[in-house]
């Protein structure tokens, strides 16, 4: 496979969590398409399992792994299992997440604290462990998938954007943190027509369309470039950065 060489991930390894489905798996597949390692990474071993076939065929390793990653030490433990098998991680991808809508009246306790978990507490303790392995090694590009809902006013979805901000806050200070051979830049994803939201009607979409510059809703496949880039060497003076892609969404 020709690749173009500003976007050649040959010799590289690429976890993707929440990479079983959805703007997950685009990138997954993107990083194998350019010839990077890729390990997955989400609750369902079943699903990761059947995407790491599917990325084998394109001739590279690709390594299926199931774990919570809302919780600490399902964290620690990933971290561990690919540092085991791969020796080394060159991008992270922080995807895994949730936005369940409710009226913050009726939000409980043990939901406010599954979305902060999963949306901030897991990716800060994984970009934490993978963070230290890069330093000690040959350096590396953290990408942490936000959402334009940490941006601007979103109603009954207030735990989840405030997790997103968190993590964008989180981006900027590890950026920091483990300068300069590890760069830590985030996606602030806009609408994207995934598994996740199944449930878009029509209607639903059209109403986007109608207040989206792009004029529509995004293709997941339309996260690949962004990722690509910011986790290229090319991107070497880019880090602690929020790039946009949501359709001109504000």
């Amino acid at each position: 496979m020709n690749r173009d060489p500003l976007f050649d991930f040959g010799g590289k390894v690429a976890l993707v969590t929440g990479g079983s489905r959805g703007l997950g798996y685009q990138m997954a597949r993107g990083f194998a398409e350019r010839g990077a390692d890729v390990i997955i990474a989400s609750r369902k071993l079943e699903n990761c399992a059947r995407v790491a076939e599917e990325l084998r065929g394109l001739g590279v390793r690709a390594l299926p792994i199931s774990a919570h990653l809302g919780r600490w030490a399902e964290c620690d433990r990933l971290a561990d299992e690919a540092y085991r098998l791969f020796g080394r991680v060159d991008v992270l991808v922080n995807n895994a997440g949730m936005s369940p809508a409710s009226p913050s009246e009726e939000v409980s306790e043990r939901l406010f604290d599954a979305v902060l978990n999963l949306n901030f507490k897991g990716p800060f303790r994984l970009s934490s462990r993978i963070a230290a392995g890069m330093r000690d090694g040959d350096g590396g590009a953290i990408i942490n998938i936000s959402s334009t809902a940490s941006l601007m006013a979103v109603p009954a979805i207030v735990p989840y954007a405030s997790a997103k901000a968190a993590l964008n806050a989180m981006t900027v200070s590890l950026a920091k943190e483990f300068a300069p051979k590890v760069r830590v830049n985030a996606i602030s994803a806009g609408p994207f027509l995934t598994e996740a939201h199944a449930d878009w009607t029509a209607d639903d979409c059209a109403t986007l369309a109608r207040i989206l510059p792009a004029g529509r809703v995004g293709d997941p496949a339309e996260i690949v470039t962004a990722a690509l880039m910011l986790a290229s060497p090319a991107s070497g003076f880019t880090t602690g950065a929020l790039l946009r892609v949501d359709g001109g969404q504000r």
